[in-house]
């Protein structure tokens, strides 16, 4: 692979996302039909459209935001260093805000870029969609209304992985495996993110995860050019100072 961008003009990324109810009854009359509709084709007769509302959170149209993270790299004394933080808050439309904010100020230059694992099928409609719902006006990197492909400003580490095979699902965990980069599935997966946010009410084990993730996906970018790994020390987790925020 050849690169055809800076690192520093990378905005890298993860969500996590959660069904917007924590228990099937708590979920509109209306909403539970169309949830019903909606998940038949994948549900069969071997799941009911309850029992199945535990997976709501990977659809926007079900599920809310609880966590996005973000990493971008800072050149320092010759050396490279990955810059981490996240946005997290129980009210979906203020993380949602503070989010765009920081690409409104920081990444919207045309030669930014967003970065994230299997982002083009998830992470950037899903939050498009949820910045939807929520009646925020998308940032320009979210807006694809009209863009040609070539134009759109979003790498994805998955498509990159499939060199035009677009069959080919490689999930983040085993691309990590297989080029050397530390598992960021040290703790939880994705499947437990739901009931540790409900039940164990831990955002805080949630934003590790997240943040994990999105380091990832940063190293994959690097080993695809051939470039070294980051050590430990030189990745480090901020909090972010948003301007006019």
């Amino acid at each position: 692979m050849s690169t055809h961008f800076e690192l520093n003009n990378i905005l890298f990324l993860d969500i996590e996302t959660v069904p917007q109810h924590e228990h099937w009854e708590d979920v509109p009359e209306e909403t539970q039909h169309l949830f019903e509709l909606k998940t038949q084709y994948q549900r069969k007769d071997e799941y009911t459209a309850e029992q199945f509302y535990e997976r709501a959170g990977i659809w926007a149209e079900f599920g809310k935001i609880i966590c996005i993270s973000v990493g971008y790299f800072v050149e320092k004394d010759g050396n490279y260093q990955l810059r981490v933080t996240s946005f997290a808050d129980k009210n979906e439309a203020a993380l949602l805000t503070n989010f765009k904010k920081l690409l409104d100020s920081h990444f919207n230059l045309k030669n930014h870029l967003l970065c994230a694992h299997n982002g083009k099928e998830f992470d950037f409609p899903y939050i498009a969609r949820r910045m939807v719902i929520n009646g925020i006006t998308l940032p320009k990197k979210l807006n694809l209304f009209g863009k040609k492909p070539w134009e759109v400003p979003h790498l994805d580490t998955m498509e990159l992985w499939k060199f035009g095979d677009y069959k080919h699902f490689t999930s983040l965990n085993l691309l990590t495996h297989i080029l050397g980069i530390p598992s960021p599935k040290q703790d939880i997966n994705g499947s437990e993110v739901a009931n540790v946010y409900y039940k164990e009410k831990d955002i805080y084990r949630i934003i590790r995860y997240c943040e994990n993730d999105t380091i990832a996906v940063a190293q994959l970018l690097l080993r695809f050019h051939n470039l070294p790994i980051l050590e430990e020390q030189n990745i480090l987790q901020v909090n972010l100072q948003l301007e006019n925020s």
